[in-house]
């Protein structure tokens, strides 16, 4: 049987071959072109497809609706039944036996009432808008923080590759020397423990990518698992503001935009409660069919009007509408304090980056390549059998730890960035 699929595959055509040939590499091409998607890619993704932010524009929909049913009359109120009907038993004349009568009743509202209303609770869909972008900002804000732990893992495991071809070649060299006692057992064993460690911190990183990608693809509105890649040459670049005065920072945050947009609301509400002092109005028509002979039927139309002036009734809305005047304050003041106390929150994160920004660059251009230089020059002296094993190990531990501190900088640096963009623009 196989000696029979030998001789079919040699004598199979030439252009059968090759599309075979290229339908069995299909698969590891597909795996290995993983889009690789950019920070700005992503972030305009989840604008445009996160679940969450799309309820919002439902929301938004809904007080309009509501705005509309706000202008709409009480339905007319139908009444049968009967009028001046003496008790059973009793004697009585033709012209005493009472009426049948039909009624129909319909209130008629304030239309300026109606139109305040209707502004209200039209002005909350704006509110529910301006909070989208909020929650916008907050989702941006996430999937930055995510991003910069998948570039600070990708730059991780390059630092940890490095590092284990050292330590593999130093314990090459020194497994080659134990037989001529010119290494000792326990350093090899010790560069081996370092080995198998830097290999379980590379382990550790590929989760953390993992855990990233999961999570951004949820913001995005995809599988958590569907893959992709990112951009590993991008590199978060610090733009501090031009200015924070307060009238900027109440344009750009959007925080503060909610609660402007909450502040025309409830002056709206106001406008709309002051207009209880005007009056609303009902008609009603009585249509009565006698139940004796000779009695002509009758009818009965009235007019009515609320009298909202009156001190017991005018109290309830004067007094409402008191309250939400002194809300109103209290929201105004509230966002003066909010714009105060981020203005300086603003300068002092200002410092604190441009203060690491300087700090990272002190560690990338000093420290690090010192600590490379002595490990070279020690490292070649260990070729040449001058120096122990140990001194070596030393000299890498000092050089790992010092790229594990500038990495955590560097996160630390990356995180800085996006809470101070978050605050900017919240």
């Amino acid at each position: 049987m196989n000696y029979a699929n030998t001789v079919n595959w040699k004598y199979m055509p030439r252009n059968i071959k090759i599309m075979t040939g290229l339908l069995c590499m299909l698969p590891l091409q597909l795996l290995a072109q993983q889009p690789v998607l950019s920070l700005d890619t992503i972030l305009q993704r989840i604008e445009r497809n996160n679940v969450q932010l799309k309820s919002y524009a439902l929301k938004a929909d809904a007080y309009k609706y509501s705005a509309e049913a706000a202008t709409a009359w009480m339905a007319p109120m139908l009444g049968v039944g009967t009028f001046m009907t003496p008790y059973p038993g009793q004697k009585v004349s033709e012209m005493d036996k009472g009426s049948i009568m039909f009624e129909i009743e319909q209130d008629i509202p304030n239309t300026s009432k109606l139109r305040a209303k209707k502004k209200y609770i039209a002005s909350q869909a704006e509110a529910v808008r301006v909070n989208r972008e909020v929650s916008l900002n907050d989702l941006k804000a996430q999937a930055k923080r995510l991003y910069y732990n998948w570039l600070i893992a990708e730059e991780r495991i390059r630092v940890l590759e490095r590092n284990q071809e050292i330590m593999e070649t130093m314990k090459k060299i020194a497994e080659v020397r134990y037989p001529y006692n010119q290494s000792q057992l326990g350093s090899i064993y010790k560069v081996s423990g370092r080995v198998a460690e830097n290999d379980n911190m590379i382990h550790m990183q590929h989760g953390v990518i993992d855990k990233a990608r999961a999570w951004l693809n949820s913001l995005m509105n995809r599988p958590g698992l569907e893959a992709f890649e990112i951009d590993t040459t991008f590199a978060p670049v610090f733009r501090p503001a031009a200015t924070y005065d307060t009238a900027t920072l109440a344009d750009t945050r959007k925080d503060i935009r909610k609660m402007d947009a909450d502040i025309a609301s409830m002056q709206l509400n106001i406008d709309a409660m002051k207009l209880g002092k005007r009056p609303d109005f009902k008609v009603r028509f009585d249509h009565m069919a006698p139940l004796g002979d000779g009695m002509p039927r009758q009818y009965s139309v009235m007019g009515m009007v609320s009298v909202p002036i009156a001190p017991w009734a005018s109290k309830m809305y004067k007094n409402e509408v008191k309250a939400m005047e002194l809300n109103v304050q209290s929201m105004q003041m509230e966002k003066a304090g909010m714009l105060q106390e981020t203005q300086g929150m603003l300068y002092g994160m200002e410092a604190d980056i441009l203060s690491m920004q300087e700090h990272i660059a002190a560690t990338e251009t000093k420290i690090l390549p010192m600590l490379q230089r002595t490990l070279d020059a020690d490292f070649l002296s260990y070729q040449e059998n001058k120096l122990e094993l140990p001194v070596i190990i030393n000299d890498w531990e000092a050089l790992t730890m010092a790229q594990a501190d500038l990495l955590n900088e560097k996160l630390k640096y990356y995180e800085m960035i996006v809470e101070y963009e978050k605050q900017l623009y919240r």
